[in-house]
């Protein structure tokens, strides 16, 4: 056994060049590990950096200085999102207070469909059943509002951590953009000499995550839209936090469409109950899922439409829990990392000629 991973380790590791690929790995997750959450302000800053380098590049490209692209595409981004604060936020939180008020309402009803159900199915359901359920039911909503007092007593420490990151984080954002070669001069002389395998990776994953970050926010306005026109449309109520929610859902692949699709269905439910309506809502959102994972998926994301939904669900799985949101966000980047490490590591020995 010994003589085997020796033999092993030789093979896969007598490069130098893949052992510095492997330090730097290493580095860099320790380091998101152990601070990735005091380090959060500059992760959001790169991901929207990624974001902004497009339209900087094509600035600089019309002939502008650098300094004055990234300002120009900065007033921008932070004029959209105002008029996204002041257009949208306040829909959404009118919505989610009816929705709030109504939650009781919807949970008796609730209670009375299942109260009923001995009588109409005696063979399948019995009295205690139903008492164990409710009494179930009642204790989850007792500790979701009793999460919700304790989300509102920390909502000023969430506020000053907002208002740190609208300073720190618009900030970095200019410096990353602006100082973008000089801060990776920088940082690739800290590296080791040996890098060839590490210069390879880096340059394939830079351009999949540009591209990745880019997509990803197309994916949510183009699914968040086109669920609220059909929730509109339909006259679903909440339309707009619903939309908002769908079209966040993208961020989670496939895991989070499926958990989107309960409070659309709940909702539906309790507006309109097992009649027409409901069912032609669920299949107008079912269309708009398939569109989205049939179509726009494939058309925004052709690299990770390599990888097996086995693999995907695997990295979001893994990922999140070492993460949190960030390892969900980059769960496609970060498998398509593993798949090429795995390629310039393990596979990089050709197979021997088949002979007939």
């Amino acid at each position: 056994m010994l003589h085997m991973f020796k033999s092993w380790y030789q093979r896969r590791f007598s490069d130098p060049h893949a052992v510095s690929l492997m330090i730097i790995l290493a580095g860099a997750f320790l380091t998101l590990y152990f601070f990735g959450g005091l380090i959060t302000p500059l992760l959001v800053a790169i991901v929207l950096a990624y974001l902004l380098e497009s339209p900087v590049a094509r600035f600089t490209h019309w002939g502008l200085p650098r300094t004055f692209s990234v300002a120009i595409v900065l007033i921008i981004f932070a004029g959209l999102m105002v008029l996204a604060l002041f257009g949208l936020v306040p829909t959404i939180w009118h919505q989610i207070t009816n929705l709030s008020a109504d939650v009781p309402k919807m949970f008796n009803d609730l209670q009375i469909y299942v109260s009923s159900l001995p009588e109409r199915y005696p063979d399948f359901v019995q009295p205690h059943q139903v008492t164990v359920l409710t009494d179930t039911l009642r204790e989850k909503v007792l500790a979701v509002g009793g999460s919700v007092v304790k989300g509102s007593l920390s909502s000023l420490v969430s506020l000053a951590t907002l208002g740190v990151y609208l300073i720190l984080v618009p900030l970095l954002i200019f410096f990353l953009l602006k100082d973008k070669d000089t801060i990776l001069r920088s940082f690739i002389d800290v590296l080791p000499s040996n890098r060839r395998l590490a210069s390879k990776v880096s340059a394939e994953m830079n351009q999949q995550i540009s591209n990745y970050i880019r997509g990803k926010v197309i994916e949510i306005f183009i699914v968040g839209i086109a669920s609220y026109i059909v929730f509109v449309v339909m006259g679903l109520q909440y339309a707009a936090l619903l939309g908002v929610l769908v079209g966040l859902s993208v961020l989670i692949p496939y895991i989070g469409a499926a958990a989107v699709t309960i409070p659309v269905a709940m909702v539906a439910l309790f507006q309109w109950g097992w009649t027409p309506e409901f069912w032609w809502l669920l299949a107008a959102y079912g269309i708009v899922q398939a569109l989205d994972g049939n179509v726009l998926v494939p058309v925004l994301f052709s690299e990770a439409v390599n990888l097996h939904p086995v693999a995907i669900i695997v990295a979001v799985l893994v990922f999140g829990g070492l993460w949190g949101f960030w390892g969900v966000f980059f769960a496609i980047p970060l498998a398509t990392l593993v798949k090429a490490v795995w390629g310039a590591l393990v596979m990089k020995e050709t197979a021997p000629p088949v002979s007939y």
